[in-house]
């Protein structure tokens, strides 16, 4: 890689190897080029170590002692906390057969090696991957839009406030901005269950929302499970019944769970909205996260209440 091409940082390499000389043979390649290394021994660490540490790059052992590596492969292809442009090379000590080179890719590997590595081609390889990985970081961080919905993450909502409270002003409109939590539920389900849960949820709250809400009304995604609609000429009453809406729409269409049953979507909102934006105080932004903290208080007090404005002082209830 070229001075002009380096990154800021060192690219991140994890290394899941449990054969000693094998990774010290790997990190003697890698270190002298500018990359930093994490290792890894078993299956379960590598998975662990990918979520938390987040690397660039990820080289997987294809005979782990706990997991075979393509199952590990397959894991993290699958797993919404790791970027689906994280480049994962399997490796291998031994011969491969043609069937098992295309197991790897199938898996979602962008690579198979077999050793003895040639150091030369795989810094040129490797190089190439990471220009493409920290590329599409920059794309995405840059980005409006959530990466697992398509909807609008938090920095284009804020975008889309401001250009729908400038619309509003001029006109003396109402604006109207919700917050909403989507909750599928944690019964029975593991910490990694949650995290796939999660975006299965966000996945289908969007697929209804794009059913239900209006064209004008700008949707997004704030948090794992949890969205935001920015709704142009709505009142407080406006504002609850789009909620109301979302409700009997998500009663109508469970999620459905990958083991054939259906699951339920509770939700909580807060809201913030005015009758002429024009004589508001505030501006749209605000408005966003006041209905955000209208939401945080709801679920503080607990309670069968699923909705709350941020300017009351008691509870509203939806039906």
């Amino acid at each position: 890689m070229s001075d002009s091409e380096k990154p800021s940082r060192p690219p991140l390499v994890l290394v899941a190897n449990d054969q000693e000389w094998s990774a010290r043979s790997l990190e003697s390649i890698l270190g002298p080029h500018g990359y930093a290394v994490l290792r890894a021994y078993t299956g379960r660490q590598t998975i662990d170590l990918a979520r938390s540490a987040q690397p660039d790059v990820i080289i997987v052992d294809a005979r782990l002692p706990d997991i075979d590596g393509l199952e590990v492969c397959r894991t993290l292809r699958e797993d919404p906390r790791i970027a689906a442009h994280t480049p994962i090379i399997v490796t291998n000590s031994g011969a491969s057969d043609r069937a098992r080179v295309l197991a790897a890719y199938q898996a979602g590997a962008w690579e198979y090696c077999s050793q003895p590595y040639d150091g030369e081609l795989l810094m040129h390889k490797l190089d190439s991957f990471v220009r493409a990985k920290l590329e599409m970081d920059r794309v995405r961080d840059e980005s409006l839009l959530d990466q697992i919905t398509g909807l609008y993450n938090a920095r284009g909502l804020a975008r889309r406030a401001r250009e729908i409270g400038a619309e509003a002003n001029r006109h003396h409109n109402s604006l109207a901005c919700v917050v909403i939590s989507a909750d599928a539920g944690p019964d029975g389900v593991s910490d990694d269950g949650l995290h796939q849960l999660a975006a299965q949820v966000a996945t289908h709250f969007g697929g209804v929302f794009r059913k239900t809400g209006r064209l004008s009304d700008a949707f997004g995604r704030l948090g794992q499970q949890e969205f935001a609609i920015i709704a142009p000429a709505t009142e407080a009453k406006g504002a609850e019944r789009l909620v109301q809406r979302l409700q009997e729409s998500l009663a109508r269409e469970p999620l459905p769970l990958e083991n054939g049953a259906d699951r339920r979507l509770t939700i909580r909102a807060g809201y913030c909205a005015v009758p002429d934006f024009a004589e508001s105080s505030v501006d749209a932004v605000e408005m966003l996260l006041r209905a955000a903290t209208a939401l945080r208080q709801l679920r503080a007090d607990g309670g069968e209440s699923t909705i709350r404005a941020f300017d009351e002082p008691s509870l509203r209830f939806v039906q």
